[in-house]
C-alpha cells in the first residue's frame, strides 16, 4: 500500500512510479522519520540561538520517535506473516509514549535554563515577604 496522496512532490513522483520503486506505509515512515531527524539535527547544529536549538532538538526527537513507530510496524508484519491484521509492537509504542512524555519535560527544562542563561528575570512570587509582596507578618495577624 502506498501513502503518497497527500506528501508533495516527492508523493506524485512515488505514486507516478517515477522515482521506480513503490514504497510500503512503513518504509515511506521510515524516510519520513530518518529525513525529519536529519533536517532538526542539522538545524541543530548550524543555529546559534538558544530557543531555535530547543525547538530543533524537538524536531530530531520526533523524528527518531516516527523511525521507532515505523520499526514497531514493521517488527509487527514480521511476526504475522499471514496478515491477519494490523498490528504494533506494544513494547516499542510503550518506548516512543515514554519519548514524549520526556520529552515534555526536557522542552520545560530546556526552557528555563534558557530563560537564565539569557538573563531573563523571573516573576517574583507575590506572597514571598522579602519580595515586598502583600504577605502579612504572622505576628500582626494575632
Amino acid at each position: 500500500m502506498m501513502l503518497a496522496s497527500s506528501t508533495g512532490a516527492l508523493g506524485a513522483l512515488v505514486e507516478a512510479g517515477l522515482l521506480g520503486v513503490e514504497l510500503t506505509q512503513v518504509q515511506w515512515y521510515l524516510l519520513l522519520g530518518t529525513a525529519v531527524a536529519v533536517i532538526g539535527m542539522v538545524r541543530m547544529l548550524l543555529t546559534r540561538d538558544l530557543v531555535a536549538r530547543l525547538i530543533a532538538l524537538n524536531v530530531t526527537g520526533i523524528g527518531s520517535l516516527m523511525i521507532i513507530l515505523a520499526l514497531a510496524a514493521r517488527s509487527a508484519e514480521s511476526v504475522d506473516p499471514a496478515g491477519s491484521g494490523p498490528g504494533i509492537d506494544p513494547v516499542l509504542s510503550a518506548l516512543v509514549i515514554t519519548g514524549l512524555v520526556i520529552t515534555v519535560a526536557f522542552t520545560g527544562l530546556g526552557a528555563v535554563l534558557i530563560r537564565r542563561i539569557e538573563g531573563v528575570p523571573v516573576t517574583e512570587r507575590r506572597d514571598d515577604p522579602e519580595s515586598g509582596g502583600p504577605a502579612q507578618d504572622p505576628e500582626a495577624e494575632q
